[in-house]
C-alpha cells in the first residue's frame, strides 16, 4: 500500500469535550483510558485541565458515534458536546502556566507552606525562570528577604488592584 492508498479517516485527529460530574474529571479521564485498553476506540491523549471544570478533551482518529460508545462505559461522563473542537482552541491547556504569573512586586501574599505558614509578606522581587519569589515579611522588627517557591503562596492583595 502506499502513502496514497491511506485513508484520510487515519490520519485526521478529531478533538472532542466532554461534560463530566463535577469534580470528577480527573477519574473520568482515567476511567476513559481503562475502556480504551478494554475496547478496539483509539485514543490518543487525554487532558482534564483544572481551567475547564467539568470537561474533559479528548484527541482521537475516532468519529463521534465510536466515541459515545465509549462514553457509555465510562462512570461520572455525561455526553460528548456536539461538534469538534480544533487543536488551536485547546493547545494553551497544553503549555504549562508559570506559578507565579500574576505576581508582580509589590503584591501582598501568605505564606501557606514552610516555617513560616500563615504570615503576610510583601513581594520584593520575582524571578519567573525559578518560579521562585523574594518577599519581606510583614511583622518582622527587621526586614529580611526571604526567598521562596511560587506556590507556597497565596495571594491576598494584588499590587495593581491597590493602585
Amino acid at each position: 500500500m502506499t502513502e496514497s492508498e491511506g485513508t484520510e479517516e487515519e490520519t485526521t485527529l478529531h478533538y472532542f469535550a466532554i461534560k463530566t460530574t463535577s469534580k470528577q474529571e480527573r477519574t473520568v479521564a482515567d476511567n476513559i483510558k481503562k475502556a480504551v485498553d478494554q475496547t478496539d476506540i483509539k485514543v490518543y491523549s487525554i487532558i482534564a485541565p483544572k481551567e475547564l471544570q467539568g470537561y474533559v478533551l479528548v484527541e482521537t482518529p475516532e468519529k463521534l458515534n465510536r466515541m459515545e460508545q465509549l462514553i457509555e462505559r465510562v462512570p461520572h461522563a455525561r455526553a460528548i458536546l456536539r461538534g469538534e473542537t480544533v487543536l488551536a482552541e485547546v493547545a494553551h491547556f497544553l503549555v504549562p502556566k508559570p506559578v507565579v504569573s500574576g505576581i508582580v512586586e509589590g503584591t501582598i501574599i501568605e505564606l501557606i507552606a514552610g516555617p513560616f505558614k500563615g504570615e503576610k509578606a510583601i513581594v520584593k522581587r520575582v524571578d519567573s525562570g525559578k518560579e521562585e519569589i523574594t518577599v519581606e515579611l510583614y511583622e518582622s522588627v527587621v526586614p529580611i528577604p526571604i526567598t521562596v517557591r511560587g506556590d507556597n503562596v497565596r495571594v491576598i492583595d494584588r499590587a495593581e488592584d491597590r493602585q
